[in-house]
């Protein structure tokens, strides 16, 4: 229900032993020590640094995974299984790195590439000495001692790289006010999925990075938007409620209502009249 491979020296990696998966049937992560050259993930090559690492979870389509005879890396396999009866069964559903590409790796500092490394060490150790009755307990609290570092890690990461994180941000605002500033009732409400693909990166770093940055996800800050446009058209124009649902993208105006009254505790005729 587990496996911990390490690539090094001693034990290089061999491509004709790589398995070649479709779907997943458990968590991999993977922590590379060294690397030289390119890395494939499934149809794209990365150049992963030293301390990089990498989140895949059970049921995601993974194309083949290459590496060479110079890549060093940890690599984990832990099966749902292993993980039933301990909180972290539930716990590790809810660390939205294990739905980021692959290139949304998280690139570790040396103090932190030490801290990681100690965590494999002690898993090493722990699954290459004989099994006893704590074996498990202590294997699944070092997964998870590492998995709140990780979370950790990244937010630190969402912060230093706060220049490329800003002009994603930019961007993301010049999509969603182009979306807006449009009649919408063929495009629909804009939707996370939407962002995402048109920043290509994937809903969950995306809505992630949102969190670390302003405090909110990629679903109340497309929600605010569409408050604040329906203000904007409730107090400019004589257009019905229905007339500013449907240039909004709501296929029912029901929808549209419920959301402003959730968003403002009014409804949009009430907002409209107040300013009257």
């Amino acid at each position: 229900m587990i496996s911990l491979v390490h690539f090094n020296e001693g034990n290089p990696f061999n491509a004709e032993m790589a398995p070649i998966y479709d779907v997943l049937d458990f968590y991999k992560i993977t922590f590379i020590t060294k690397n030289s050259g390119k890395l494939k993930y499934g149809q794209d090559y990365y150049d992963y640094n030293e301390g990089s690492m990498l989140f895949f979870a059970p049921n995601q389509l993974v194309g083949t995974t290459e590496y060479n005879s110079e890549t060093y890396c940890y690599l984990l396999l832990i099966h749902p299984d292993l993980l039933l009866g301990y909180p972290l069964a539930k716990k590790i559903r809810e660390y939205g790195y294990f739905s980021y590409s692959s290139n949304e790796a998280l690139h570790l500092s040396d103090k932190e590439k030490a801290i990681i490394l100690s965590i494999y060490q002690i898993m090493e150790q722990e699954l290459n000495n004989g099994v006893d009755e704590f074996s498990q307990e202590v294997v699944i609290a070092q997964i998870e001692l590492m998995l709140s570092y990780v979370n950790r890690f990244y937010k630190r990461q969402f912060i230093t790289r706060k220049t490329v994180n800003d002009d994603i941000l930019e961007k993301l605002e010049s999509i969603l006010d182009d979306h807006l500033n449009q009649k919408m009732l063929h495009l629909g409400v804009p939707t996370v999925q939407y962002l995402s693909d048109r920043l290509h990166i994937s809903p969950g770093y995306l809505s992630d990075m949102m969190r670390s940055l302003i405090g909110k996800s990629t679903k109340q800050y497309i929600h605010e938007k569409l408050i604040e446009k329906a203000k904007e058209r409730l107090t400019s124009t004589e257009l019905t409620v229905s007339e500013i649902a449907y240039e909004l993208g709501f296929e029912h105006p029901q929808s549209f209502s419920k959301l402003f009254k959730a968003k403002t505790n009014t409804s949009p005729l009430e907002f409209r009249n107040s300013f009257y």
